[in-house]
């Protein structure tokens, strides 16, 4: 794991509100339908100034830690969120200092994997402590990127 500055973005897609208790309960889990819904075929063909041709899911809105709620939205990046399609909201990542985490593999178990990683890292205590501001995911065809912010008192940092 590295520790990088990741640059601003602003990203269009569709939202929802969710806990991880809730996600590993299938009569409760949301994830699966938004990602369903983005992964359709012209999903977001119709969102205007898209920047590339990822999927990013950011989770933002942490209630505390990861145990608690939180809002995830996914989505594409654009340059410009002036016309949001109906149904879409668009959030601004901003640019922070993130751990940086390449998931490579059956993206479904190796992306949980990651994640269930970085749990037990905030867990025990161990450094650099994760800020719970905003999180992104980037879904790209050689799988996923995780950038996972990172409290600013963590000073160590490399161009990405």
């Amino acid at each position: 794991m590295i520790i990088v500055d990741r640059p601003e973005l602003l990203v269009v897609g569709h939202v929802v509100r969710t806990t991880n208790a809730a996600e590993a309960d299938p009569g409760r889990a949301q994830l699966p339908a938004l990602w369903a819904r983005a992964g359709a075929k012209g999903a977001f063909a119709h969102v205007p100034g898209r920047s590339d041709e990822n999927v990013y899911a950011v989770l933002t809105d942490y209630e505390n830690d990861h145990n608690g709620a939180y809002t995830q939205i996914v989505g594409v990046a654009v340059h410009t969120a002036a016309r949001l399609p109906e149904g879409m909201v668009a959030v601004r990542v901003p640019g922070v200092p993130c751990m940086h985490l390449e998931v490579r593999g059956p993206l479904a178990q190796t992306l949980l994997e990651a994640w269930q990683y970085l749990w037990k890292h905030t867990e025990s205590g161990a450094s650099p402590a994760r800020a719970f501001t905003t999180d992104v995911e980037v879904h790209h065809p050689a799988g996923a990127d995780l950038y996972v912010a990172v409290r600013p008192s963590y000073a160590e940092t490399q161009s990405s």
